[in-house]
């Protein structure tokens, strides 16, 4: 068993923040002495070292406990999940250094892409994965196999055009690091149908007020609520930009065929316009 201090020694963090760990429930001691001494054994030495590996990327203490305590997560693959954030740290910063050699050297300019070939990647594999089988399905039929699709994804997502708008997607999720941790942990299958289900629901109750004014009571309500839905769904710090770019899916013209049909002739541009009024107006 080891004391307060000398954990705090060996680690480097300071007694007071590990009392605080205590007292949040992050970190409890193993036991107490007779004199109220807390004593840690190397069981909660590993899950400190575990917490300072989340501390890498300045996550908040709540997340971390979340994801400490996630009953679905064991040991390993809590550590599997820290080695990939670390590694994906370690390529961005090793291509930050790469790009200021360059540019030392006079051959080159900053790079400032979003997202790496490696980050791309991982970012097709992790929607081809949790992706519905149906969905899957027809974009593979559609670009004529899964590596094709592949191509084709790499290519978009890299071109210089969608660097942009993923630059203003990572602003909405409060930094990049937050946008690949949630892109590449998706929410399990069944908590995204039971999402849906509440999406379906809130479309549903907006088709049926088509009558009402815009800028209605009945209607803001109901897109305020869409809003919350999709902000708990995408993780997002601030969803008004999410939401706008809904209302231009819904203006896609295979969206607005399948929404049209679903719920009714002129649905789609209804729902396009009610959320651009909705977030127009939260913003005077």
């Amino acid at each position: 068993m080891r004391t307060v201090k000398e954990i705090s020694k060996l680690t480097g963090i300071s007694v007071r923040t590990l009392h605080y760990y205590d007292e949040i429930g992050l970190l409890a001691p193993t036991e107490k002495s007779e004199a109220g001494y807390r004593l840690y054994d190397n069981k909660a030495l590993e899950t400190l070292q575990q917490i300072l590996f989340f501390r890498e990327f300045d996550l908040p203490l709540k997340e971390i406990k979340a994801v400490m305590q996630h009953p679905a997560l064991d040991r390993n693959q809590i550590l599997q999940m820290q080695k990939k954030m670390l590694l994906a740290k370690k390529q961005r910063l090793e291509r930050l250094i790469a790009s200021i050699d360059d540019i030392l050297k006079g051959e080159n300019a900053m790079d400032f892409a979003v997202f790496n070939e490696t980050e791309v990647e991982e970012m097709f594999q992790t929607m081809f994965d949790h992706m519905p089988e149906n969905m899957r399905q027809t974009a593979i039929e559609e670009f004529g196999g899964a590596e094709e699709w592949k191509k084709h994804y790499k290519k978009v997502v890299s071109s210089e055009e969608m660097q942009k708008r993923y630059a203003k997607v990572v602003e909405w999720y409060g930094g990049k690091d937050q946008f690949l941790r949630v892109a590449n942990n998706p929410i399990s299958k069944d908590v995204a149908e039971s999402y849906k289900k509440r999406v379906e629901a809130v479309l549903q109750k907006l088709a049926a007020k088509r009558e009402c004014a815009l800028d209605s009571f009945e209607v803001k309500e109901i897109i305020g609520e869409y809003g919350f839905v999709m902000k708990q769904l995408a993780q997002v710090k601030e969803e008004k930009g999410l939401m706008l770019a809904q209302a231009q899916y819904y203006r896609n013209e295979k969206a607005k065929q399948i929404l049209d049909e679903q719920y009714g002739e002129g649905a789609a541009e209804f729902f396009a316009e009610a959320i651009e009024t909705f977030y127009r107006d939260k913003s005077m």
